[in-house]
């Protein structure tokens, strides 16, 4: 399912078309200044691998800055202020006080900018294979200046070399199809105009000034912009991180992807691990493991038998819980409470659960391990490291309510997944021990065909 395009509206009155995915800390990808199609991005193969893995632990958000893609394209302002005020009419229109900011080559001096002017909104910057000054990029290499200026001679030759230039020479028809998506991206003209205010770009005196916490990450072997101008920008930007990953290639969903994304898995790694470990507050998901049959099977296999089992069903729990960032409540004896920040990612923990159980099961026919999930989202109240209220109480009726190998949720919780790609069959109202009125459920398809 596409993303569900929107607009803001800039100060000088450009509209600029964004999109969001997922749930988490904020993370915005500034546009790959002056190209960018938020629209035809998602339907490229290498492009949506990369924000399909940006989405899985955070709520990635996307733009075309102005003139490109699904923005206003007649405008006449190209300057580095006015692609600051399309990045703060992004995330002013979604009310965002807190954000990661990563910004691509000639995004990066917007990107600083931005950041040193907002502290304390800029949460993360990551600058990637990225420059201060414009003259600095520019004379960074011959190759610069060679390639742009065939922009005025052959607007297709242009194109079809930057194409080379970001897969590989040797890319064939991928190439060919980028270079084509490049020109849907904006006009030659608008590519000229970008390009003639860009020289004017400077920030190297706001460099002192940045306070959030920055990463930047470039690629060793890229010819352009030259590895130099990253050890340039780390050594001036206050307690800056450089990181080098190999390669040549300048997009960062070619080659080595994993280990660009490693990189900002790691640098984001803080703040996400800081979030999980504070005081639930506001919407949270709880999730309830239930081992059926416990009591049974302590009867039938003795007390330290029996135990081997609940450890082997921990383990399970446990693991899908630190790869899906939930954090484990308590342990309720034959089962276990967690919550999550994320709707999504509680639900795909679920599926994982029920998943490695039914691996186990078949590795272990003779004493086979049959779980009940119930999962609902609310508002529980915080003391003591434990949550309470009815939010937490409908959860552990539901999973009472499930059979073993189900995984049963909530209407409030189908509603928040909704569009992600899960599959649900309807349960119908259901009556719930204490809750007066009946509930509807729902259950969650999660065997692979």
């Amino acid at each position: 399912m596409e993303p569900r395009i929107q607009y803001a509206q800039t100060a000088d009155g450009v509209s600029i078309a964004y999109w969001t995915l997922g749930e988490g800390m904020p993370f915005v990808q500034m546009p790959d200044l002056p190209w960018s199609h938020i629209q035809l991005e998602w339907q490229m193969p290498d492009w949506r691998s990369w924000y399909e893995r940006l989405v899985e632990k955070r709520k990635l958000v996307r733009y075309d800055r102005r003139g490109s893609g699904l923005s206003d394209r007649i405008v006449g302002d190209y300057s580095l202020e006015a692609h600051v005020l399309d990045l703060e009419a992004v995330v002013d229109r979604l009310g965002l006080e807190s954000f990661a900011l990563l910004a691509g080559l000639h995004a990066g001096p917007v990107a600083i900018a931005y950041a040193a002017r907002h502290p304390k909104r800029v949460s993360h910057l990551i600058l990637w294979c990225s420059y201060a000054r414009a003259s600095d990029y520019l004379g960074s290499s011959p190759q610069v200046l060679a390639t742009r200026s065939l922009l005025d001679k052959d607007w297709e030759f242009y194109t079809e070399t930057l194409a080379h230039f970001a897969f590989g020479y040797s890319a064939g028809e991928k190439a060919h199809q980028y270079a084509a998506f490049l020109r849907e991206c904006v006009t030659q003209e608008a590519a000229q105009a970008f390009y003639g205010a860009s020289r004017e770009f400077d920030v190297s005196a706001l460099l002192s000034r940045v306070r959030s916490p920055a990463l930047v990450l470039h690629r060793r072997q890229v010819p352009w912009p030259h590895v130099g101008l990253a050890r340039d920008l780390a050594s001036r930007i206050p307690d800056a991180r450089l990181a080098l990953v190999e390669g040549t290639m300048i997009a960062p969903f070619v080659g080595d992807m994993e280990g660009v994304l490693a990189a900002i898995d790691e640098f984001l790694g803080e703040g996400e691990e800081a979030a999980a470990g504070a005081p639930p507050s506001g919407l949270v998901t709880i999730l309830f493991t239930d081992m059926e049959g416990s009591t049974t099977l302590t009867q039938r296999l003795g007390d330290a038998k029996a135990q081997e089992v609940v450890r082997t069903h921990n383990r399970i729990v446990r693991d899908a819980l630190k790869a899906h960032s939930g954090s484990e409540i308590k342990h309720t004896g034959d089962g276990i409470m967690a919550s999550f920040a994320s709707a999504s990612r509680a639900l795909e923990c679920a599926i994982v659960i029920q998943r490695a159980l039914a691996q186990h099961n078949e590795s272990n026919p003779d004493l086979p391990i049959r779980v009940r999930i119930g999962l609902n989202a609310g508002e529980p109240v915080a003391e003591e490291e434990d949550l309470f209220g009815t939010a937490v109480q409908l959860a552990a009726r539901i999973a009472a309510k499930a059979e073993g190998e189900e995984i049963l949720v909530s209407d409030t919780l189908r509603g928040l997944v909704a569009g992600k790609g899960f599959l649900f069959s309807d349960r119908g109202d259901v009556a719930l021990r204490g809750f007066e009125d009946p509930v509807r459920l729902y259950e969650v398809r999660w065997r692979e065909e």
